[in-house]
């Protein structure tokens, strides 16, 4: 039995929190502060699942316990370097669970761990998982990437079971790209059908994004076979369709004509996309990317809908 302390106690992170404690470990879930915690504690369950207990085995403090194996970093990306600089580290072994692209620097989770605290040995948790679901028990599949073997095995003994697989991965760099590009395709696959462009478009915008993803993730250094993984593919199809999707959500409300100002006003949980879309075009460079490039200029205000669908089908036509 080892100690999980999972830091986040957002959906996500208390999915987590509750798949560790079915691995059969010892569970600490870390919440932003004292009344946070002891809100969950009083309730029984956690405001953003709704329905699911918080067991008394799983402990909720804001305090991250000094003997835990392992650290499950489950904060959005652009609180990861906050979230790291405000808590005191041990000097367990982390999995980040974030998804996107910090703004401003342009850096992806594992960068920013690194440069926070560089002693730390790091990876990624990704894959096409909602949190209500893992939080349920129902079967699905993620990716553990990290350039050291014995933590993708560490991240598999203290997480995974028979109805939450894990599967590793070396190319950390090629796992972190597919999950911040995927949220950013899923605002437009959302776009696509809120507008109602119909199903055929939305097949066409994911295919075409996959392949923006792909040459991506080669020019930056990761594999294209890591893109055609869980942590690519999978992820992408689950957030371009899944109506449970943020991102995807977030689009649709956009297609239908709604303001961006509005649409996040309504909401209580993060949408990776809208902070990552920029940063990830920036962090590409040259890298054609005429989809995520398309929704970072509609999320600016630089181009309306109508226009960056129309400058999206009046792209040359060429051989796949």
């Amino acid at each position: 039995m080892s100690e999980v302390a999972v830091v986040g106690a957002g959906a996500w992170g208390t999915a987590l929190a509750l798949q560790a404690a079915r691995a059969g470990h010892r569970v600490t879930l870390v919440a932003r502060n004292a009344a946070a915690a002891a809100a969950i504690v009083a309730r029984g369950e956690n405001a953003r699942l709704p329905g699911v207990p918080v067991p008394a085995s799983v402990d909720v403090n804001d305090r991250i316990p000094s003997g835990a194996d392992l650290l499950v970093w489950a904060v959005p990306a652009q609180q990861l370097r906050s979230s790291l600089m405000a808590l005191g580290l041990p000097g367990s072994p982390i999995v980040v669970c974030a998804k996107g692209v910090e703004a401003g620097t342009h850096m992806l989770p594992l960068e920013v761990v690194a440069e926070v605290s560089p002693r730390h040995l790091q990876g990624i948790l990704t894959g096409p998982n909602f949190a209500h679901e893992i939080a349920a028990g129902l079967p699905a599949a993620s990716v553990v990437a990290s350039s050291d073997a014995s933590l993708r095995e560490l991240v598999r003994m203290c997480l995974g079971t028979n109805t939450f697989r894990l599967y590793g991965n070396d190319d950390p760099l090629g796992a972190q790209l597919g999950g911040a590009a995927k949220n950013v395709i899923a605002i437009a696959a959302g776009a696509v059908i809120g507008a109602g462009l119909g199903e055929n478009a939305r097949a066409a915008l994911v295919t075409r994004g996959l392949s923006e993803l792909c040459r991506l993730a080669v020019a930056l250094g990761g594999r294209a076979e890591t893109v055609m993984g869980l942590s690519g593919l999978g992820d992408l199809l689950l957030t371009c369709t899944g109506t449970s999707s943020r991102n995807f959500s977030l689009g649709y409300a956009l297609g239908q004509g709604k303001k961006l100002a509005d649409i996040l006003a309504g909401r209580t949980g993060v949408t990776e996309g809208v902070s990552t879309a920029s940063a990830l075009v920036a962090r590409a460079g040259n890298v054609e990317l005429p989809i995520c490039n398309a929704v970072a200029e509609l999320l600016m205000g630089i181009k309306t809908l109508e226009q960056s669908i129309a400058l999206l089908l009046s792209r040359p036509q060429r051989n796949e």
